[in-house]
């Protein structure tokens, strides 16, 4: 089966691309890491007048009522770019778990978080957002930061919150954090495009022993070997978004399937570029650091691999029982 954007997909994704290269976003990320959130939170308003935040919402609601496909695409892109900022939780969790007014904001562009145990424990960017949730047994209740966490990457800045007593409107928690964790699969995705693309262009510039190093064949086969990866990973995203809607047993198992396949794709991604780099490739300051952090804390996000491979096999087994 092949998976083909329409069109309209593909304009979107030009022009949402073309507007985050064009506002600087390693400076915002490297910014949002030293906890100056000036540059991060202006990026998040160009980006979210693009309607992001509200694709998942429905036109009632003040959204643009798109599909997931939407989602995954400016997903995609928000990975390529390491964009920083809550846009997981904002426009992936709490735009499909909310309702009301607290929706509606969320569509509008608030910088919204939310803490949701036990995948998500930490609230992240919760000092700066507009918006603080907290998602239990009993649905969703307003919450507040209180003391912060350390994450691998310094662009994630995590926060423990206290829950509040006041409830909020919504409660479509499985199906919320289904599109979390679809979201989180397509940022691993366009992270691991973007490390492929910067390993492929140093090794053509990169010279030893008087030639490219690219001209090896063992670094030749290392890098087709993460080209394959994320080419197998991309229909599995794709198939997950047309799932979205289904029944809800089909939508996990595809959810986790595609977590688990860019999880594992991105991380070789970042290992072969940090080998291909070489020493360089371990300092901070080189922008590479951005998505090799970045990768290596979504993998663990929204669900760990283990805990997708699990789900995935209990689907399978569901339904070879029912057979």
């Amino acid at each position: 089966m092949r998976f083909e954007l329409t069109e309209d997909q593909r304009d979107f994704a030009t022009a949402l691309d073309g507007l985050i290269a064009g506002s600087d976003p390693v400076g915002a990320a490297r910014a949002w890491a030293a906890d100056d959130t000036a540059p991060g939170l202006a990026l998040w308003k160009r980006v979210a007048d693009q309607g992001v935040n509200a694709l998942v919402v429905p036109e009632e609601a003040g959204g643009v009522g798109a599909s997931a496909v939407e989602l995954v695409v400016a997903f995609e892109v928000l990975g390529r770019h390491a964009v920083p900022g809550p846009w997981v939780e904002s426009a992936a969790y709490l735009a499909t778990a909310l309702d009301g007014e607290d929706r509606e904001a969320v569509a509008a562009g608030a910088v919204a978080t939310v803490a949701a145990p036990p995948h998500a424990p930490y609230a992240l960017d919760a000092d700066v957002a507009e918006r603080v949730y907290l998602a239990g047994a009993g649905g969703l209740a307003e919450a507040t930061p209180s003391d912060r966490a350390t994450s691998v990457d310094g662009t994630r800045r995590l926060f423990r919150v206290e829950p509040g007593t006041t409830r909020v409107p919504g409660d479509r928690a499985e199906e919320a954090f289904d599109l979390a964790a679809l979201a989180t699969a397509a940022h691993l995705l366009g992270a691991g495009e973007r490390v492929l693309a910067d390993s492929v262009t140093y090794v053509k510039q990169r010279r030893q022993f008087g030639r490219e190093i690219g001209s090896y064949q063992a670094i030749k086969h290392h890098l087709a070997d993460v080209r394959i990866a994320l080419d197998f990973a991309r229909p599995l995203v794709a198939g997950a978004a047309l799932a979205a809607d289904g029944p809800a047993a089909d939508r996990a198992r595809a959810v986790s399937a595609a977590k688990v396949a860019c999880s594992d794709a991105a991380y070789l991604a970042s290992r072969t570029g940090l080998q291909v780099h070489g020493a360089i490739g371990y300092t901070q300051e080189f922008d590479l650091s951005l998505w090799i952090t970045r990768i290596r804390a979504l993998v663990g996000a929204w669900g760990t691999p283990a805990y997708h491979r699990a789900r995935v096999l209990d689907s399978l087994l569901a339904a070879g029982g029912e057979g």
